[in-house]
């Protein structure tokens, strides 16, 4: 059972303490950061682990990467001339990395943190779906474990919260439960995982790639090749999200009895509310869509506009994520908890919902095509888009791969004239093509994302808050996507943040 719960006990919950946050300089961990800074600034202190090689790179990585970005304005306009002051105290950056056991960090540092951390964070991750197998492993896998070990030597620590995805459940159909992964499952019948073989396979394929002396061209495809057929071979559809799950389980295994919770959000979006909508870094598959029509550079996609797509704003996941480590410090159960921070069953939005507007914000707002003074704006034309990955094969077969056939032959016959162009054209279609085998699982996901243990939290938000609400007010924290008009977010909210923030 979930103890009392409302806006004012989650404030001061985090009064007083010392919070190691591990991925704070990716677009949730900032979101995060000038959160609890924000709500509570006597918060003891914030132990950011940066991947820099000491303390100085450290604190310069969190001044550009983190506390200099456009979200903590707010932030800065409230302390004034003191800002900076109430970083330097409140923010202690740590040159390490999760990729190291101990974190990267020294002997005396790791005894002074030991004793100090009340609360573990970890956001940190690579989430490139076609990521070196050797690189994704490291920090998504050995990551989850070297943190798991930290946490069990931190004396006071109230509880470990782990970033995943909800995208562990691979391409399920129907409803997908908060369950966690044990050790050596897979999502293919018949099909066994041992964790400790596939670090090892990893170490052969680099021994083997050594010893051929492969260039690093040749070395990074086939550490990519390597991950995309290993997570086939399991029934997971990308590196990222195999290794993820692999991820989780070694944090379900190694845990014990220390407090674990595991929050999976969806597709994350661009802030919602606050401290500023719109804000976003980093391009996510919805937003590759977005920036290709707006330029006119995409004329079809791969996507079901019938299926539902499953997107949550940045600022509702860390509420989520706030909430769960209040609710779960007090409520002291030593187990092992799962939240799905989705959409896709609370209040659910068809892809026609961003197509619609997506054209509809650029026939108002067209980007301009550059030309300097005679620059026009970019008029939209209606998209196309495909149902199946067979059809979009097709189609791109016979419109695409008949000219560059003719231009291949062209190209012998003038003995190499059009070479590059034909190499350049050639290889932005087997891009094209790679991109949509890549999205494919996100842009046809036929299942919905269970979110019953996230309900409780809901629940026990809502009614202990009441009517009456505190002046800080449950809205403060809340992450209820039935809040959201998606016609109205997408239209005045998370396009406008594409182009103000992604768009070149």
């Amino acid at each position: 059972m979930i103890g009392e719960l409302d806006s004012d006990v989650v404030v001061r919950y985090f009064r007083g303490k010392s919070i190691l946050i591990t991925g704070s300089t990716g677009f949730l961990g900032k979101v995060l950061v000038e959160k609890i800074l924000r709500v509570q600034p006597d918060v003891k202190k914030l132990f950011l682990l940066i991947r820099s090689a000491d303390v100085e790179s450290a604190k310069q990585r969190v001044e550009t990467e983190v506390t200099g970005r456009e979200i903590f304005q707010i932030l800065k306009e409230k302390h004034g001339n003191g800002f900076e002051g109430f970083i330097q105290e409140k923010v202690c950056p740590l040159p390490g990395d999760i990729m190291y056991e101990n974190l990267g960090l020294g002997p005396a540092k790791l005894r002074e943190i030991w004793k100090e951390i009340d609360i573990i964070v970890n956001g940190a991750a690579t989430t490139n779906f076609y990521e070196r197998y050797d690189v994704a492993f490291d920090t998504n896998v050995m990551g989850a474990k070297h943190i798991c070990e930290f946490a069990k030597r931190c004396s006071k620590l109230k509880m470990l919260l782990h970033v995943s995805t909800a995208y562990v459940a691979g391409e399920q159909e129907g409803i997908v439960l908060e369950k966690p992964f044990h050790l050596g499952e897979t999502l293919r019948e018949g099909t066994h995982l041992d964790i400790e073989s596939e670090l090892n396979l990893i170490k052969e394929t680099r021994r083997e790639l050594k010893t051929n002396r492969s260039s690093e061209k040749a070395e990074r495809r086939t550490m990519k090749e390597l991950g995309l057929n290993r997570a086939r071979e399991f029934g997971w559809p990308n590196t990222y999200v195999f290794t993820k799950a692999m991820g989780e389980m070694l944090l379900g295994h190694l845990r014990g009895d220390l407090p674990v919770v595991i929050v999976r959000p969806s597709i994350i979006t661009s802030v919602l509310n606050e401290p500023l909508p719109g804000w976003m870094e980093g391009v996510r598959t919805i937003d590759s869509f977005i920036i290709g029509y707006a330029k006119q550079n995409l004329s079809i996609f791969l996507v079901d506009l019938d299926l539902i797509m499953d997107v949550i704003p940045g600022d509702m996941v860390v509420n989520g994520m706030m909430v769960a480590m209040a609710a779960h410090s007090v409520e002291q159960a030593q187990q092992q908890s799962i939240y799905h921070l989705t959409s896709s069953v609370r209040h659910p939005a068809p892809y026609a919902v961003l197509a619609e507007c997506v054209h509809r914000y650029f026939l108002h707002n067209p980007l301009m095509r550059s030309g300097g003074k005679n620059s026009e704006p970019l008029r939209p034309s209606r998209m196309r888009f495909f149902r199946t990955l067979p059809r979009f094969r097709a189609y791109m077969a016979v419109k695409f791969r008949p000219p560059l056939e003719v231009l291949r032959l062209l190209n012998i016959a003038l003995c190499g004239a059009f070479s590059r162009l034909y190499h350049e054209l050639g290889r932005k279609y087997r891009y094209v093509m790679h991109i949509a085998e890549l999205y494919a699982p996100y842009a046809l996901f036929k299942g919905c994302f269970d979110d019953s243990n996230t309900e409780r939290l809901r629940v026990a938000m809502a009614s202990n808050d009441g009517q009456d609400k505190s002046s800080r007010g449950y809205e403060d924290f809340g992450f209820d996507p039935k809040c959201i008009d998606w016609d109205d977010y997408f239209y005045r909210v998370h396009i406008p943040g594409v182009v103000k923030y992604l768009c070149d």
